[in-house]
């Protein structure tokens, strides 16, 4: 009976310590797992913050390249304003010109494109550039974490982009064909009448969407 006795309350007692164990293990595991959520939505905060100030460096370099570049943007300065107010100012007309430049239909498009600077090998490579620029953001870790709407116009703009520069290429087509010039020129003017105005409402939207940060350069 004694060794009974023995028995049962040692049972009892390893069930308790047992317990006990596997309440302790379990709420280890707990804090862990609300520290390693924590960590990530901290890290998580500040890599988008990361991400928005690339995106929005990208987007104010291109509205600012795309203006001078394909539209010859040349905006008048008043004299006596500081650095800060004229950079505020030349950033207020420039949205006004590209908020208009946006709604040209073909005819106007191409009665304002800049076709000395536009169709050149130098504009290629620096929209060819920028292409890649955006499809490095939608590609960086973390991206499946973006808003959908951001992605997708980060993903038309890359798009536009990369058929801009399929237009310029085939303008430049001309100096290997001289006897097709006109041919060539005019397939490479028309498409570009047909991305710009897309490019530019992309750019448009990207900055009512607050992506439109100051770049440490123009272009």
């Amino acid at each position: 009976m004694a060794f009974l006795w023995w028995w049962r309350n040692y049972n009892e007692e390893l069930a308790m310590n047992f317990f006990a164990e596997l309440f302790g293990a379990a709420f280890t595991l707990f804090i862990i797992d609300v520290l390693l959520v924590r960590s990530k939505t901290k890290r998580w905060k500040r890599v988008r913050e990361d991400i928005n100030y690339l995106i929005g460096r990208t987007v104010n370099r291109l509205r600012d390249g795309i203006s001078i570049r394909a539209y010859n943007f040349d905006p008048q300065i008043p004299e006596g304003l500081d650095a800060k107010k004229t950079q505020s100012h030349i950033r207020e007309v420039r949205s006004d010109f590209l908020n208009k430049t946006a709604k040209f239909n073909k005819e106007e498009t191409l009665a304002h494109i800049n076709e000395t600077e536009l169709f050149t090998e130098s504009s290629y490579e620096y929209f060819h550039e920028k292409a890649e620029e955006v499809w490095k953001i939608l590609n960086v870790r973390y991206a499946d974490y973006l808003h959908p709407e951001l992605v997708s116009l980060l993903l038309d703009l890359h798009i536009e982009l990369k058929d801009l520069d399929g237009h310029i290429r085939q303008y430049l087509k001309a100096k290997r064909f001289p006897k097709d010039r006109v041919f060539y020129e005019n397939l490479g003017k028309n498409g570009a009448a047909f991305s710009l105005p897309k490019i530019v409402q992309l750019l448009n939207d990207l900055k009512m969407a607050g992506y439109s940060d100051l770049a440490s350069s123009s272009n």
